[in-house]
């Protein structure tokens, strides 16, 4: 299905070097985006210093290597089946993710899933920043502080020059660390690395299995609210299974590289910092090779928080074009960023827990919040409405999706309530929680399939009140009227 009038198939555009665009949506003339691009941004998107912290959280609490593996591996699987399917929206939306969500919500109700993933933008950068001081201070001795400040500025800095910096970037990266790490993956399995996996004091249990399997759920799940903001350039014509492989492909090959890494670290190194026990590995292997694995692993990290930043940037558009319409310029988008910025350097600053605990804590947050949304979404887009919307409907409070959609709100609602009495939250600060049924089930945490599982079928339950049909009937109207045909000006 395409939504693109027949006038909007005139030749490419090239694009600007700073992006114009926002949360508008993407005329055909201007989708330049190329399907071979979304495995290496993805790749490189769990290719850094974020994931190897994340095989640290088996071993924490007793899980031996074997079966901390097992565990990323289906994770993994599971959140990037989740993330992929979102990407295949990109092409025949052209919006971003939650514009989109506007037809399950409504045009003001979707602000209640915008301030979920505003909180997943934000805690992903907090993390990053205390996951960057502490590594690259434990490994080279720098002042946390600047590097704080110096990552924060990175971030900043792609996010403002937007998509197609974004997309070169990680590609650049890529191509730089991939040969390096291949070569410190060989030397840990070689024995070059140094270190042992034996130690009786790791085992089985299924709590910890459970949580490594949520976290790693977690970590591809997270991408799912801006998958498609990186996929919206892709041409209407490009086949939906494509862009799933590729996503899937990028997304889950490298995290579970570096997840499994970092459970080698933690348990053959005794590791409590990923970056430290990287740079160990790597220059037991030849001189300074830890140093550039290290060094270019934090890089890699700094050009996800540019990625963070910029669908923050979106998020806060779409929540402040829902209560009042704006017209989207690149001042409004440097400005958000800017402000982004300051707030989660701030958070961060005040953190005193240690990054692997910053890392578990968060994922387990994110993944209970957006667990609902990615099910109401899914559900709606493959199943209730199969693909079709009136796109610029989108765009006003008085189209057919309305202003609050009370079947989306009702079924997160449900599947957010669903998940309490099954939560296990960790630490945060002196604050944690224990469901009663998390009790029971001896500290097993399944709340997020609970949610999963009861969004689903209360959504599927109230899409029955959506007359499908005068949908249909509007759509094919509305859709002839598409905004934005021409590239914003200032």
């Amino acid at each position: 299905m395409s939504h693109v009038p027949n006038d909007q198939t005139r030749a490419i555009t090239a694009p600007p070097l700073i992006e114009t665009r926002s949360i508008d949506w993407i005329p055909e003339n201007e989708r330049h985006g190329k399907l071979w691009h979304q495995a290496p941004l993805w790749f490189l998107g769990n290719f850094q210093y974020f994931s190897i912290p994340i095989g640290f959280i088996g071993p924490s609490l007793g899980l031996s290597f074997g079966w901390t593996v097992l565990a990323s591996i289906l994770g993994i699987a599971v959140g990037t089946v989740f993330m992929a399917f979102h990407a295949s929206q990109g092409p025949t939306m052209g919006l971003p993710q939650l514009i989109q969500s506007r037809a399950q919500f409504g045009y003001r109700g979707v602000i209640v899933p915008l301030l979920a993933t505003l909180f997943t933008y934000m805690a992903f950068n907090v993390a990053d920043t205390v996951l960057l001081s502490e590594g690259l201070s434990g490994s080279f001795g720098w002042d946390p502080t600047l590097i704080a400040v110096l990552a924060t500025l990175a971030g900043v800095v792609l996010a403002i020059f937007g998509h197609d910096w974004l997309h070169k970037a990680f590609r650049i990266l890529l191509y730089v660390s991939l040969p390096i790490m291949t070569i410190v993956t060989i030397g840990v399995i070689t024995g070059a690395a140094g270190g042992s996996l034996g130690g009786g004091e790791y085992a089985f249990t299924w709590p910890a299995f459970m949580a490594q399997f949520a976290a790693c759920a977690a970590y591809n799940i997270t991408y799912a609210p801006y998958v498609s903001d990186y996929s919206r350039y892709l041409p209407t014509t490009t086949r939906a299974r494509s862009v799933i492989a590729a996503v899937f492909f990028g997304a889950s090959s490298s995290a579970i590289w570096l997840i499994v890494l970092g459970a080698w670290l933690a348990i053959a190194l005794g590791a409590t910092d990923g970056l430290v026990g990287l740079q160990t590995a790597g220059n037991s292997v030849f001189a300074r090779l830890g140093d550039a694995a290290a060094l270019l692993s934090a890089l890699a990290l700094m050009a996800t928080m540019g990625m963070n930043a910029y669908g923050g940037m979106l998020t806060v558009l779409t929540t402040i074009d829902s209560i009042r319409p704006i017209k989207p310029k690149t001042t409004a988008r440097v400005v958000t960023i800017l402000v982004l910025a300051v707030a989660w350097y701030a958070i961060a600053a005040s953190i005193s827990s240690g990054g692997v605990a910053t890392v578990f804590s968060a994922l387990t947050l994110m993944l209970y919040i957006l667990v609902p949304w990615t099910a109401t979404n899914l559900v709606d887009y493959f199943v209730v409405r199969k693909g079709h919307y009136a796109i610029p409907d989108l765009f006003t409070p008085r189209g057919i999706y309305g202003a609050w959609g009370w079947q989306g709100l009702a079924a997160f609602a449900i599947g957010l309530l669903t998940e309490i009495p099954f939560m296990l939250l960790p630490a945060i600060g002196n604050w944690s929680y224990v469901g009663p049924v998390a009790t029971a089930l001896g500290g097993v945490d399944i709340a997020w399939f609970v949610g999963l599982l009861t969004t689903s079928v209360a959504y599927l339950l109230l899409s029955r009140t959506i007359d499908r049909g005068a949908e249909e009937a509007h759509l094919r109207v509305s859709n002839e009227k598409l905004p934005g045909t021409t590239t914003t000006t200032e």
